[in-house]
């Protein structure tokens, strides 16, 4: 039984009846007892970190493979990434360890595997019966033994040896894989045991007397139709073979003068045809070596005289693909002719006498041809062309006139316009999914195919997360994308231009006011958004803010509402305070009476240009013309910083927009603005310096403007990975930079080292602001001497920027002083130099008052420290649980002014701030959570007592920081510049999780990075993929669950009917048995010093790993199942090995009595 406490009892009769000083002592003793009273629920164990899923487009893709049977797509990239796609919905990533560069995908049809090849000479079998595809057989091919042996005939030669692997070809239905290498010999591999034959085809057979050179690399390896002992050979010199594998020797040779790209065959198998690097397509009888049945040069101007036509591009693959009903289709990739400069790359669909030429927007990386049937001897019914481009994938309809596209049900345009933000939202109202979607389906294009998407392979998940998601993506060109991310998924549901607005600059003179950034002057910073009522607030690289009000009627609006924001304030330098204390928290009776700021239509700060610098001008021009508004986002405000005696705006580092108060607030590092979205009107615009007024730590004294320009927005766009970012872009008072005089002689090596190292994490600090330059010095901790270092550098030494920048804004209805006896409306405001002010919010009754009466707005006094930028501030009530900011819900704005008048009761009606907030009595208080990138502190109101410290880390930064809710608590997550994910309980701030996940290797990962409710976490792992991951240990327990699965059971289609004739007479397709031909006992042992096995993690460890600590008791019995299950199976084998070695020894002596049984003694 609990114990009564009756000093409660005193203490809160003693905060009613007793003066404010009183009660501010009482509420700081109350608040030491029940912040021992609230209970904290979460514990190490709710807590692990693992990655879900990944969406968007494969990054650098460098291969395509198709299962016709499963229709399951496979895509490999250039960073050892595979992708895999059934339905939409069904994706998987995985990734081979050595990173290296996937060369070719081979698909076992309807095997539920895959074969990939890699550019470091390995091959791959994965298993794709799982959830979680696994490597179970690895083969590593010796490159080393190659060159030693062989390297007198690859100087002659003079091929190249970048790759050893350059072509592979599985058959249907067979389990011997052809691998053809740079060295021009074919090797073969058993894909069931992942070893090699001792049948090797080498080049000089292949090609005997035909040719005096090496032929080059294999190029292409295919089997014929009609029979399958005939094998094709293609080397890149122009030669191709004809081999036949039981006599071991080649039948035809075919020989051309131009380099071959691809071969294709004939379903018949009586013909082929080979892309040349002329731009030619080369049709060959098999039984007609001489010369080429036909030659055709698709995109050259057929000249006059019979004379040759002009050469073009090289054709780089090429495909022959017959149908019953109809011409033959021939698919081919380049091969435009070399006078279409800037012309885009091309697809090429030969069909009859018609000529098909479809422009790409990227270069093609391959294609493939989607078949009816998966047997290459029957007619093969082409439908459909999966067309793998730089950065887009595209699917065309063969079976419509003008060959459609089908619409991609998969989220691969995130990168349409490169990311330069990213925002996660879990546990969204449940009305705000369908409501964007139903705006967003009136955007679709038209035009696409009417079929059903082709890549159909694979089954959904059960969905055990009910909770609604959504990801919101700014973009370069001013977009904002909406994504439902609900249930690991990802579409689209909306996008917004916020571009539109402004005047298009037609050519470089017509643009002089956005010459602050060199180019996209519209992308998007910072992203503010409330979830109940909607309201969507943006901040633009060109010093622009625009405030959007969600509706679901189109309007017109004739005259766009905007306003322009003087905000400057020089200063020059900053000492830190005197003396080892730092200044007393100031309160209202110790400090300056502060005044109220009174509504104002232009700024305080205002100069004029008598020197003809540029001056009152903002960056961007806003339409003059009506703007016709569709339904979903409308623009209430665009507000633009301008000019200010020649010198640009600075660009906005910190954002807030607040439903319920109507008010909106942005900060850079000259100050920060209000603005009232309801009035239209500036409330208030301060530097940083006037925020503390006389309660300032630091000296600072006036200086001159800079001229210079200031730098755009460099590493937002990094589409192609090589954006540089100036070194003064952002300075942190917490990283340490080293000292170096530019006179001085050059550095050693390692200062050059320490030099990019501290340029590096300048760069990531500036992605996690945008623009951040500060570097000043403040007394934050008078322990922590690590601050009283030089923190100048060789680069801005000369004119360092030294200004104090806004970094956080929270709205929230809190205690504003330490003599409040009741939560009141304001503005918490923190800053680069690990300051917390306080503004209060003095607002006007709902209704007409409201939009009549002014805001007043007014400084508290209050200022809090901690060591580093503030990152994030929160709200905790007396239970613990998160104090949202005041909202309203949304009510929809373009209705009659009937309807409106019957509303008017309900428009300034704030959604309940908290269970504690509404009906708030006196006594109780809250504790707001603030975290900066050193360090966390949880402060008690209205005392403003520090009750829980915690300093993050001491080495490194944090580079975001966010308080979400999780398991009905509340925590602090935390990434760091080092790749530590961290968690803390609150209000205790205890640590729950500490995992090294990802080092800071990108700026784009600073920039995107995001933590949201229910353990959910996002960032842009390449400019073209997202990546979310989870910290929730009951997430990490239904992913498996939640996962899609990508093979399914499904039987193989019949073969082709031979028909009666055929099979009487052997007109049919010729089978073969490889396993006599390849096998052990025909062809021998490979060299063991040619490649090396390495077993896969796919088998039982695989299993054992990904099943611990996830799922329990009952997956380690039926884990140790399978082990026993599989030593029984190797058992099995190894009985069934010594009964055939058993077998043959009886064999052999049999043999030998049979030979010596009727010979005399004296015969032996």
């Amino acid at each position: 039984m609990r114990k009564f406490n009756i000093r409660k009892v005193l203490d809160g009769l003693t905060a009613v009846s007793s003066s404010s000083s009183a009660s501010s002592s009482s509420q700081q003793q109350q608040s030491g007892n029940r912040e021992s009273d609230i209970p904290e629920t979460l514990q190490s164990e709710h807590f692990q970190l693992c990655k879900t899923v990944r969406h968007g487009f494969p990054y650098q893709p460098s291969a395509l493979a198709f299962d016709p049977v499963q229709k399951i797509l496979a895509i490999g990239t250039q960073t050892g990434a595979l992708r895999l796609f059934g339905r939409p919905g069904v994706e998987c990533y995985c990734q081979h360890d050595s990173e290296a560069a996937v060369i070719q995908l081979q698909f076992l049809i309807n095997e539920g595997a895959l074969v990939s090849a890699l550019a470091d000479d390995t091959l791959h079998l994965w298993n794709l019966r799982q959830k979680r595809p696994a490597i179970l057989h690895s083969l590593k091919f010796n490159r080393e033994r190659q060159r030693s042996t062989q390297k007198q005939t690859e100087k002659e030669a003079g091929i190249r040896l970048d790759k050893w692997i350059t072509f592979c070809h599985l058959p249907f239905q067979s389990k011997w894989l052809y691998v053809g290498t740079e060295r021009g010999n074919i090797h073969i591999v058993n894909v069931e045991s992942f070893t090699l034959s001792g049948y090797v085809i080498m080049w000089n057979k292949a090609i005997e007397l035909s040719s005096k050179s090496h032929p080059g690399p294999v190029v292409h390896i295919s089997d014929n139709p009609m029979d399958e002992g005939k094998l094709l050979i293609g080397y890149e010199s122009g030669t191709v073979v004809l081999w036949d594998l039981k006599s071991k020797k080649a039948d035809y040779r075919y020989t051309h003068d131009e380099a071959i790209h691809s071969v294709a065959w004939h379903h018949e198998g009586k013909q082929f045809i080979c892309s040349h690097s002329d731009g030619t397509l080369t049709i060959w009888n098999i039984k007609s070596p001489a010369k080429p049945l036909q030659t055709i040069t698709p995109h050259g101007k057929q000249l006059k005289d019979g004379k040759k036509p002009e050469p073009c591009k090289p054709i780089l693959k090429v495909e022959y693909k017959t149908a019953r009903a109809g011409e033959p289709f021939i698919i081919l990739s380049g091969g435009l002719s070399y006078d279409t400069v800037g012309r885009r790359p091309c697809l090429t669909v030969m069909h009859g006498k018609s000529t098909a030429v479809l422009e790409m927007d990227y270069s093609i990386v391959d294609f493939l041809t989607l078949c009816e049937t998966p047997y290459p001897n029957d007619f093969q019914e082409p439908y459909a062309v999966v067309v793998l481009l730089e950065k887009d994938l595209v699917v065309i309809d063969l079976a419509q006139n003008g060959y459609p596209i089908f619409e991609n049900p998969y989220p691969l345009n995130i990168h349409e316009s490169p990311v330069t933000c990213c925002e996660y939202f879990a546990d969204c109202p449940a009305d705000l999914i369908p409501a964007l979607y139903s705006v967003g389906a009136r955007q679709k294009r038209q035009g696409y195919s009417k079929k059903e998407w082709p890549i159909s392979g694979g089954n959904w998940g059960s969905v055990t997360q009910s909770y609604p998601e959504i990801i919101i993506t700014g973009h370069a060109d001013g977009s904002i994308k909406f994504w439902d991310a609900s249930a690991i998924t990802l579409q689209v549901l909306y996008k917004l231009k916020t571009a539109k607005v402004f005047e298009k600059s037609r050519s470089k003179d017509d643009r002089p006011n956005t010459d602050i950034v060199d180019e996209d002057p519209y992308a998007i910073q910072i992203i503010s958004w409330c979830l109940e009522s909607r309201m969507l607030c943006i901040a633009g690289v060109s010093a622009h803010v625009i405030i959007y009000r969600f509706s679901k009627q189109e309007v017109t609006t004739e005259v766009i509402p905007m306003l322009e924001v003087r905000l400057l304030y020089e200063i020059n330098d900053i000492d830190s305070p005197d003396g080892e204390q730092a200044p007393p928290l100031p309160t209202p009776g110790t400090g300056s009476n502060p005044q109220s700021i009174a509504p104002q239509s232009h700024p305080s700060t205002s100069s004029s240009s008598s020197d003809g610098l540029r001056d009152n001008v903002p960056c961007l021009k806003i339409k003059s013309s009506p703007l016709k508004q569709s339904a979903g986002y409308q623009i209430e405000l665009v507000i633009q910083l301008v000019w200010v005696s020649g010198e640009p705006p600075q660009q906005i580092t910190s954002l807030a927009v607040n439903s319920a108060y109507g008010l909106v607030v942005f900060g850079n590092c000259n100050g920060t603005a209000m603005v009232d979205y309801l009035q239209k009107t500036v409330l208030l615009n301060l530097g940083t310096i006037e925020l503390y007024g006389s309660n300032d730590p630091y000296r600072r004294e006036p200086r001159s403007p800079r001229k210079s320009r200031q730098p755009s927005g460099a590493g937002l766009c990094d589409i192609n990975e090589g954006t540089t970012v100036p070194e003064d872009r952002c300075k942190s008072p917490t990283s340490d930079q080293h000292t170096r005089s530019p006179r001085s002689g050059s550095p050693n090596n390692s200062d050059d080292d320490d030099q990019k190292m501290n340029n590096f994490i300048e760069k990531a600090k500036m992605s996690r602001k945008l623009s951040l330059p500060t570097e000043l010095k403040p007394d934050l901790d008078v322990r922590d001497n690590s601050f009283s270092r030089s923190r100048s550098s060789s680069v801005t030494s000369i004119d360092k920027e030294s200004r104090e920048a806004i970094s956080a804004l929270h709205f929230c209805e809190t205690f504003t002083r330490k003599a409040d006896t009741s939560p009141s409306p304001c503005l918490w405001v923190g800053t680069t130099l690990g300051t917390v002010l306080v503004i209060v919010l003095n607002l006007p009754p709902g209704g007409e008052q409201r939009l009549s009466q002014p805001v007043i707005v007014s400084p508290s006094g209050t200022i809090l420290r901690l060591k580093g930028a503030i990152l994030r501030m929160a709200f905790l009530d007396t239970t613990g649980s998160l104090v949202p900011p005041a909202r309203e819900p949304w009510r929809e704005h373009n209705v009659s002014e009937d309807k409106d008048e019957k509303d008017k009761s309900k428009k300034r009606r704030p959604v309940s701030v908290s269970p504690s907030s509404s009906s708030q009595e006196i006594s109780e208080n809250q504790y707001a959570v603030i975290c900066s990138e050193k360090q966390a502190k949880v402060i008690s109101l209205p005392s403003q007592n520090c009750i829980h410290k915690q300093n993050i880390t001491e080495t490194s930064f944090v580079l975001r920081g966010d308080i979400v809710a999780l398991s009905n608590s509340s925590c602090l997550a935390c990434f760091c510049a080092n790749g530590h994910i961290m968690t803390f309980s609150l209000p205790s701030l205890r640590p729950l999780l500490d995992v090294y996940y990802l080092p800071l290797t990108n700026m784009r990962i600073a920039r995107t990075f995001c933590f949201t409710n229910n353990g959910q976490a996002s960032y842009l792992v390449s400019p073209t993929e997202i990546q979310r991951i989870t910290y929730s240990q009951e997430t990490c327990e239904n992913l498996q669950e939640m996962l899609g699965e990508l093979f399914t059971p499904v039987e193989t289609p019949e073969a082709p009917n031979r028909g009666f004739f055929k099979g009487l007479f052997g007109g049919g397709a010729q089978s073969l048995d490889r396993e006599e031909l390849f096998g052990e006992s025909a062809s021998g042992k490979a060299s063991r010093s040619l490649a090396q096995h390495i077993p896969g993690p796919g088998g039982i460890e695989g299993v054992k790993g990904s099943a611990s600590g996830v799922i329990g008791e009952l997956a380690r019995a039926r884990i140790a199942l399978d082990e026993r299950g599989q030593k029984l199976g190797e058992l099995d084998e190894r009985t069934a090995a010594m009964l055939s070695s058993a077998d043959s020894f009886s064999k052999h002596a049999h043999e030998m009595m049979m030979k010596y049984k009727d010979k005399k003694w004296y015969q032996f």
